[in-house]
This record gives structure tokens, C-alpha cells and sequence, in this order.
């Protein structure tokens, strides 16, 4: 009862997060604040909770991947997929190698594969900590989209070289060209794994619903359990499970464009994808919180059983690697920047020289969160002969203390760095936004006098069709009223949707406002209200 209990207590610790964030004086990332109500909470329950790390590691990882594979913009991905791959392929490897030799060099005592383990666990980035950082000030969206996609990839790359040096470390013996045939295995197999499931998925729920119909629940209820079903099956092949997990978000994405699932299945699927995503990585940020003191206990004791004496040494060497990582991230950055320059000077393409604030900021915004967190929470507890894994406490220590850091640094300095940037406007997405607009309005009146001409065929109703074809052709003609192509007729069509878009909620906004004082004096039945209540809610989803 008391587990229950405390669970209970951290998921509560969650929600008054959301609130504290907002109501305090001074602005804090959300992850700080969760990690601190964590702390109260193991002051309060006396009691910590106690998770195998495998089943951690599957609770948490295989819903937030899916989901960052399933939201990313795929054209960023691809528009600056080589950025992308530097970051998170070249850059893992080279933090990897540093970061482990950094560590084996401070503490000798910890073995040189828990040292590359603790180095591959700190390199992915989170960007859901990034965005909590940033809201405040605008991040260039090209530079966010860069991020995103370095993090979708970096969690897969820098978690399967985490699991060859846990392995290492388990075995006691590594093998190079063994490694590098198992990890390919275990990458194109994660990878087809994962989009197969998706894809099999998708094809049984279509089959199944239209031959045999199906609830209003089932679609979303599958849609939580593909990214486990694609984990599973790939580590039961041995391969991936995270690479499949990120492949099935991926390919859930493309499945989605087909268009087939309705339109409320769409928006409450919506709704509960973020509030998963926030319950999770919340929860994993006050179970940081909770377990601060006991992990900083481990640690401590040992430090005390190796070299050096104190907490300052704890300090000394989480401070060491987080700069480590920044002085690793701002090289590799500049170095992948210059040589991308020259490849367009090469080619006689024109090459603008970033900002080195941007620069700085593109370094500073590698901040470790809830991957880091899972992944080194799953750290084995014993070897295979029963002695303790060595070093654990203070390996989970030490990553919980770049966490720390990364985020203070992250909330101080990159609000300055970016205040007052100037930057190219980006008005692709505008241009496409346009389009689409202008496009899908043309087919709606296509559509809408097909209907008419398929309904009027009693002469009687025909002037019926007629006047309400005209009323539904006038909201879509709104959207080509003023038909220029150029920027400022665009800008101005812009300006007055804003403005429509301001009328109409607050008359949505007025209308929900009476039924429910209609229903409160019992002029219409509760039933009525929230059937008409939700016809306001999705009409206003649409306007916000």
C-alpha cells in the first residue's frame, strides 16, 4: 500500500508542477521543478521507490521515442538530414570516446567500460527540456528542428553504444568487428522491425474495423501499445528495441496521412498522446528527485572506497564532464559547420556564416533529460557472478548531476543568447500554409457543387441546395478572396484571419457560456449540453 501510495504522491507531484512552474517569480525550467517535488517526496514517504531497471527502461523509453519519431517535421528531417547525422551519429561516437576516457582519467576506480557506458548515456539530448527552456524566448525553428531530429537519432545511437559497454562490462571482454556486425544486425533489424509492426498494425485495425466495425477507444488504445509491441519483438530477434520504436513512430506518421482515422479519433488520440507524454517524462523527473539521496549516498560511499575523499570531488567531476560536453559539442559543431561551408563554396553555391552566438547556443542547447535519465536508471545491479555492477551509484550520480547541470546552464544562457538575434525570417512554412489553404478551398467548392447538383434532384428543394451550397461556398471563397500572389496580399489575408479567428472564439466562446447557463437553470437536460458544448470545443480546436 505504501508503493501505491507513493506512486500516488509522485504523479500528484506531476500535476502541482504545472502549476508551480507558472506561479513562481522567477522563471524555472518545468524538469528543475519536478526534480524538487521529488525530493520532497522521499522526504515526506521516508521510503523510495525500487524499479528493475529493464523493466524501467521499458515502462518509459518505447512511448517517448515513438512519439518524438511520430511528431517530428519529417521535411526538416530530411532538408538537413546531413546536420543531423553528424550530430547524432559522428557526435555520439566522438562524446563517447572523450567523455569515457575523461572519466577513467578522474576516477580510475571505475572501470573503463562503466566509464564509456556513463560517456554513451550522457550524449543524447532532450529536446522536451530544451522547448521548456526556450518558450520564453523564440528558437530559430530551423535551429529547433535540428535539435529534434539530432535527438530522435542520438537517443537510439548513444543507447545502443551504452548497451555494448554495459555488455563490455558484464563479459569483461570487447570485440571491434564483433561489435560493428552485431550493431548493424541489431540497427537494420531494429529499424525493419519496427516499421513491419507499424505497418501490420495498421493494416489488421483496418481490416478488423471494417469488416467487424469497431469501438471509439480501440484506435487509440492501439496506437499506446504499437511502440511496445515493436520494443518487444525486436529484442526477442535480438535487434534494437529502441531503433524500432523510433521506426515505428517514423512509419506511424506516414500512416496517419492516409487519412483513414476520424476526425474525433484524431483529437482525443491527441489529447491522450500529451498527456502521456507529460505524465512520463514528468514522473521520471520526480523519481530523479526521489531518489537524489540515496543515489547521492552510493556515491559518496564510493567515493570514499576509492581515491579521493568529499563531496567537492562529486562536484569536481560532474562540473569536469559537463563542461567536457559542452567543449566537445561547440568543436564538433564548428568543425561539421566549416566543412559543410566549404562543400558549398566548392560547389559555388552561396554559404552565410552562422552567428557564433548561434553557434554557442546550438552547444549550449545539448541538454540531457528523461533518456539519460531511464538509460542509466537501467544500469544492471549485479554481474553474472553476483558481485555488485561497480561504480553504479556513482555513475547514476554522475549522469543525474549533468542533468542538473546542463538544464541551470541551459535556462541561464540561452535566454541570453538568443534575446534579440537577428535572424532570416523563415516564410517556407507560410508559403506552404498558403497554399494549402488556397488549394484544399478550391477542391471544397468542387465538392460542394457536386453535392448540390447529386442533391437538387427534386425540383421542389433545389432553391434549398442552392442558398445553403452558397452559404458553405462563401466561408471556403473567404480564403481566395483578395487573389494576388504576392507577399502582401498574402500578408494582409493573414492579418484579417487573425482577426476572424479573434471574433469567432470569443462568439464560440459566448455561445458555450449560455448553454451552460441554460442547463444550469434546467432549461435543457445535462445530456443536450455536452453535445452541443463538444460541437464548440472541436470547432474551437480548429481556430486555436
Amino acid at each position: 500500500m505504501d508503493s501505491i501510495e507513493v506512486v500516488l504522491a509522485m504523479l500528484l507531484a506531476v500535476v502541482a508542477s504545472g502549476y508551480l512552474v507558472r506561479a513562481l517569480p522567477v522563471s524555472l525550467p518545468l524538469p528543475l521543478v519536478q526534480i524538487a517535488l521529488g525530493a520532497v517526496v522521499s522526504g515526506v514517504f521516508k521510503q523510495g521507490v525500487t524499479l528493475d531497471p529493464h523493466i524501467f527502461f521499458l515502462l518509459f523509453l518505447p512511448p517517448l521515442l515513438f512519439l518524438d519519431g511520430w511528431r517530428i517535421p519529417k521535411d526538416g528531417l530530411f532538408r538537413d538530414k546531413g546536420m543531423i547525422l553528424d550530430l547524432a551519429l559522428g557526435l555520439v561516437v566522438f562524446t563517447v570516446i572523450g567523455i569515457g576516457l575523461l572519466v577513467h582519467w578522474m576516477i580510475p576506480s571505475m572501470p573503463l567500460p562503466v566509464a564509456f557506458a556513463l560517456a554513451a548515456i550522457v550524449s543524447p539530448t532532450d529536446p522536451v527540456a530544451v522547448s521548456s527552456i526556450t518558450k520564453r524566448v523564440p528558437i530559430p525553428r530551423r535551429l529547433m528542428h535540428i535539435l529534434e531530429g539530432e535527438s530522435l537519432l542520438n537517443d537510439a545511437s548513444g543507447l545502443v553504444c551504452f548497451r555494448f559497454a554495459v555488455a563490455a562490462a558484464m563479459t569483461g571482454s570487447f570485440s571491434l568487428a564483433g561489435a560493428s556486425l552485431t550493431f548493424l544486425w541489431v540497427a537494420l533489424a531494429g529499424l525493419g522491425i519496427g516499421a513491419g509492426i507499424t505497418a501490420a498494425i495498421s493494416f489488421a485495425q483496418r481490416w478488423l474495423s471494417r469488416h467487424f466495425g469497431e469501438d471509439a477507444g480501440s484506435p487509440i488504445l492501439i496506437s499506446l501499445l504499437t511502440p511496445f509491441a515493436a520494443y518487444l519483438a525486436a529484442e526477442m530477434l535480438h535487434a534494437s528495441g529502441i531503433l524500432a520504436a523510433v521506426a515505428a513512430g517514423i512509419t506511424m506518421s506516414y500512416v496517419e496521412l492516409s487519412g483513414r482515422a476520424l476526425a474525433t479519433t484524431r483529437l482525443q488520440r491527441a489529447a491522450v498522446w500529451d498527456t502521456v507524454q507529460f505524465s512520463l517524462n514528468g514522473i521520471m523527473f520526480v523519481l530523479l528527485g526521489e531518489q537524489l539521496p540515496g543515489i547521492l549516498r552510493g556515491a559518496m560511499l564510493t567515493i570514499e572506497e576509492g581515491e579521493h575523499l568529499g563531496p567537492a570531488w562529486l562536484a569536481g567531476y560532474a562540473l569536469a564532464i559537463s563542461l567536457g560536453l559542452v567543449i566537445l559539442r561547440f568543436v564538433w559543431v564548428w568543425a561539421s559547420l566549416r566543412l559543410t561551408l566549404f562543400r558549398r563554396q566548392e560547389h559555388g553555391e552561396p554559404a552565410l556564416k552562422p552567428h557564433w552566438r548561434l553557434m554557442l547556443a546550438t552547444s549550449l542547447a545539448g541538454v540531457r533529460g528523461a533518456i539519460t535519465l531511464a538509460g542509466v536508471m537501467s544500469l544492471p545491479l549485479m554481474l553474472p557472478d553476483g558481485t555488485a555492477f561497480p561504480a553504479r551509484d556513482l555513475a547514476i550520480f554522475l549522469a543525474t548531476a549533468v542533468i542538473l547541470v546542463t538544464l541551470v546552464t541551459a535556462s541561464i544562457a540561452l535566454p541570453r543568447l538568443l534575446q534579440g538575434l537577428e535572424l532570416p525570417q523563415e516564410t517556407t512554412a507560410l508559403q506552404e500554409e498558403d497554399l494549402a489553404r488556397r488549394h484544399a478551398a478550391k477542391v471544397a467548392i468542387a465538392a460542394i457543387e457536386k453535392g448540390r447538383r447529386k442533391l437538387s434532384r427534386d425540383a421542389a428543394d433545389a432553391d434549398i441546395h442552392t442558398k445553403a451550397a452558397a452559404r458553405v461556398i462563401a466561408l471556403y471563397q473567404h480564403r481566395l478572396a483578395d487573389g494576388g500572389d504576392g507577399e502582401r496580399e498574402a500578408a494582409q489575408l493573414r492579418k484579417a484571419d487573425q482577426v476572424e479567428r479573434a471574433l469567432r472564439l470569443a462568439a464560440l466562446e459566448a455561445e458555450r457560456e449560455d448553454i451552460f447557463n441554460l442547463a444550469r437553470q434546467s432549461r435543457i437536460s445535462d445530456a443536450t449540453s455536452r453535445k452541443l458544448v463538444r460541437e464548440i470545443d472541436l470547432i474551437e480546436s480548429r481556430y486555436r
